[in-house]
């Protein structure tokens, strides 16, 4: 419901990008369910030459509670009727919140409050999910509150009493053996959670993990909404450090461009999930230590130098992770030699051969090998580390491949591919430069995208042109 959004969100939505409610597809699933790599045109992508406008504070604040009581309304019954859980729990204290409970919460909640309780209990599709909160501080009309406060012990008996008085078939609580993002309840609260149920509730408990990770990884339309914006942000930003106005090469160093980029994120009210960083290639370079990423940082940026740079920021608590590359032409070049179009061309293809093998229900193993085994048909020498997007930047849903483990990764590798979910669709390339004597340039990429069950899309544009400073 698109009128749970303030009309300065939508405004600043729709200065996203060319066309942000339609982005530009990268792939079909055809009829017998595979997606051929070889339909998909390399020039779905296009540059973005700055950032965009960002929300004030208040404004954010709006948005994102529009965007979570839609969630709680409509998207949490349809999660807690696919795992088979009638009740969940969320249960963290102040300075040890559950990783799901700040995606629970309106703003401007910034933690949990002494200890927080919130109940769901699913009374069935006509009545949907009641929403409770066991504590002594309120949540706004997000929540019905339980309790008027009082001692510990009477808060953790009231809890018992709101769940005995409407006797839940399946008690939902987070708990996970593999998944971080499953295993919140810390287990001083599991004891003081089973102590307060006793032996007639205590049985009925079940982990959630299934529950969290379905929550944390699926996106809503209204989120999808607003999406491109952050990733026109982000490599708006990229745009400018890779540019005249940062860079004078032969001066310019690497950690320069680095901090350049956190500082332009930080002025714009957008924090970054991890320190950005920026890197070198160049003819004659040979790399040091673990080869999997090629380049070096801490040195002078010169010309004829290949950059490189990774960069995730947060906005209306979604994320983004973004790696692009850029050319500093020497002197007397007027373009990026063919031979860097061409690697960024290959570069393109093995991101559709990895978008070619999104189909619903496969696992993140399975895509990565299909991957991997369609690019070595062509030659293309490659390495896959994908991950979902969302409320985190390396969040839940299926692990497709990690930077040391080309190979199977159990359990967060075996779980399956769900519509309206995101990825950052992140590998590298390495391919001999006939400009290099052949040696080999790597093609390092990373743009994130939205699969629907059916099409794959990038979210704001992939790189397909070098960034050029001259």
């Amino acid at each position: 419901m698109l009128s749970t959004l303030s009309a300065a969100l939508l405004a600043s939505v729709l200065s996203a990008s060319p066309d942000p409610l339609n982005p530009a597809p990268l792939n079909t699933v055809s009829g017998d369910g595979e997606s051929a790599a070889q339909d998909v045109p390399w020039d779905q992508g296009y540059e973005v030459e700055g950032p965009f406008a960002v929300l004030p504070e208040r404004a954010r604040a709006d948005a994102i509670n529009g965007m979570l009581r839609d969630r709680l309304d409509t998207l949490l019954p349809t999660l807690m009727r696919e795992v088979g859980l009638d009740m969940w729990l969320v249960i963290n204290r102040e300075y040890a919140e559950d990783p799901v409970y700040l995606t629970l919460v309106p703003e401007p909640v910034f933690a949990a409050r002494r200890t927080t309780m919130l109940v769901f209990f699913d009374r069935g599709p006509e009545l949907g999910v009641e929403r409770l909160t066991v504590s002594r501080y309120d949540l706004g009309d997000f929540y019905t509150s339980a309790w008027d406060g009082g001692a510990d012990e009477e808060q953790w008996a009231r809890l018992a009493e709101v769940i005995r008085e409407r006797s839940p078939k399946s008690i939902g609580v987070n708990t996970s053996e593999h998944w971080a993002f499953g295993d919140g309840l810390s287990s001083g609260l599991r004891r003081r959670l089973e102590s307060a149920l006793g032996d007639e509730l205590s049985p009925k408990l079940r982990s959630a993990e299934s529950l969290c990770i379905r929550w944390l990884e699926t996106r809503t339309e209204l989120e999808m909404q607003v999406y491109p914006q952050l990733m026109q942000l982000a490599r708006g930003v990229i745009a400018e450090g890779f540019s005249n106005e940062v860079i004078t090469p032969g001066v310019t160093n690497t950690d320069d461009v680095a901090w350049y980029l956190r500082q332009r994120f930080t002025d714009l009210g957008l924090p970054a999930w991890f320190m950005p960083y920026c890197n070198v290639q160049r003819n004659g370079l040979v790399p040091e230590g673990d080869q999997s990423f090629w380049g070096k940082s801490h040195v002078t940026i010169q010309r004829g130098d290949v950059l490189h740079t990774d960069v995730g920021i947060r906005y209306l608590r979604l994320n983004t992770d973004t790696q692009e590359m850029a050319y500093v032409l020497r002197i007397g070049e007027e373009d990026v030699p063919q031979g860097l179009k061409d690697a960024m061309a290959v570069g393109n293809r093995w991101q559709d051969h990895l978008t070619g093998a999104f189909v619903m229900g496969r696992t993140g193993n399975e895509i990565l090998k299909r991957t991997r085994d369609a690019s070595a048909a062509e030659g293309i020498v490659c390495s896959v580390y994908t991950h979902p997007l969302g409320f985190f930047g390396h969040a839940a849903g299926p692990t497709i491949g990690m930077w040391d483990n080309q190979g199977e990764t159990p359990v967060r590798g075996d779980w399956p591919l769900y519509p309206h979910t995101c990825y950052a669709i992140e590998g590298n390339v390495l391919v001999p430069l006939p400009e290099w004597d052949m040696q080999p340039v790597q093609i390092k990429l990373e743009q994130d995208a939205w699969f629907d069950g059916k099409t794959v899309r990038y979210i704001g544009g992939r790189q397909t042109k070098w960034h050029v400073i001259r």
